[in-house]
């Protein structure tokens, strides 16, 4: 384990300059455009990205890109009330028993809102309410749970105000709600993890190489601990308590994917307490057991440089075929010009 919680001592690799693997996704003067989310259709080109215009609130945007994300459509027509949502839209790729596929987009705060599109997201419902709850960065992930088809876990946070629509802040708790039926409807929000200390938020999962454990990463948002990390060997019924991460995984959003060769990438807006890339977004490079063992992994690589402060890095983060990772994030990436969306790409090999 690691002794010195707070210390970063694997190689830090920045290719913050390298233009050449930076694609810009949208970008508008004067408008803020921020935390995107991506999809990858099943022929690994089709690429979607949502994404708000404004601070984690605003009107929807919708573009597309056929070339995995190289090039990118005009902004495409979305329903009316796109332009109502409250907080970070969240896309994911679902599909219910009878082999019928979706794409499901939540928008959190209260109440949580979804709309579907079952064409590959050409057309989509208008955003409408899955229960008589609310919470904070809703869905930031789901995932297939079980071993029926169509049933998947969906997890989000809340600091009290929106779960029931209370309207103070009273303690962070992780939640999460089910669905049987492909992503058409979702149960109540069950709590899985809480923290006497920490604020934990925003959890992103991944299952372990032999398809047997779920761990779920956190952001601490009270900003005196590092990430936490929780576990489940029994499909998300049951939790082990949040343990604190290494450095080296501290951060908030998490999103993690697997490399052709076993490799886990997590990348995330980097809020380790010293780390010289604070408030930038990077990759965490390592592997599964890294994140069972609390050890730090191989690699930690700054993508892209944020100008201002901690205000970037909600990112969408698909593999490629060959290999190829393109994660997809927001971020004040010139001085004094509002944020826009921007896609670095890379492979883990190149770091080796």
């Amino acid at each position: 384990m690691i002794q010195d919680l707070r210390r970063i001592t694997l190689p830090l690799i920045d290719l913050a300059d390298d233009t050449a693997r930076q694609v810009v996704v949208d970008r508008e003067p004067g408008q803020y455009l921020g935390h995107p989310t991506t999809v990858l259709l099943e022929d690994k080109r089709t690429m979607i990205a949502v994404y708000p215009k404004g601070h984690g609130r605003g009107a929807v945007v919708l573009k597309r890109s056929h070339d995995a994300g190289l090039t990118w459509s005009e902004r495409q027509p979305v329903p009316e009330s796109w332009a109502t949502s409250q907080e970070v839209p969240t896309i994911y790729r679902v599909v219910d028993a009878r082999g019928v596929r979706r794409l499901i987009m939540f928008s959190g705060l209260y109440p949580v809102r979804m709309a579907v599109s079952e064409d590959d997201g050409y057309t989509w419902s208008e955003l409408t309410p899955i229960g008589d709850f609310g919470g904070i960065v809703a869905m930031a992930d789901v995932v297939a749970v079980g071993d029926q088809p169509g049933h998947y876990m969906a997890l989000f946070h809340d600091d009290g105000r929106y779960l029931r629509n209370a309207g103070r802040v009273t303690r962070f708790q992780v939640y999460k709600t089910l669905s049987s039926d492909g992503g058409l409807t979702w149960s109540q929000p069950i709590p899985i993890a809480e923290h006497p200390e920490a604020h934990l938020s925003e959890p992103g999962a991944v299952r372990s190489p032999d398809g047997r454990e779920l761990a779920v990463l956190l952001r601490e948002n009270s900003r005196k601990l590092n990430s936490f990390v929780i576990f489940s060997r029994d499909e998300g019924r049951t939790w082990t308590k949040p343990i604190e991460l290494p450095a080296a995984l501290t951060g908030d959003r998490h999103v993690c994917r697997y490399a052709p060769d076993g490799r886990l990438v997590v990348c995330f807006r980097d809020m380790a307490h010293e780390s010289p890339f604070k408030g930038d977004f990077v990759a965490w490079i390592g592997t599964y057991d890294d994140i069972r063992n609390g050890t730090e992994g191989q690699y930690r690589v700054r993508l892209a440089d944020n100008k201002y402060r901690w205000d970037s890095s909600y990112p969408g983060v698909e593999v490629l075929p060959d290999g190829t990772f393109v994660a997809t994030t927001y971020g004040h990436w010139i001085v004094g010009e509002e944020p826009f969306i921007m896609s670095v790409r890379f492979k883990v090999e190149e770091f080796d």
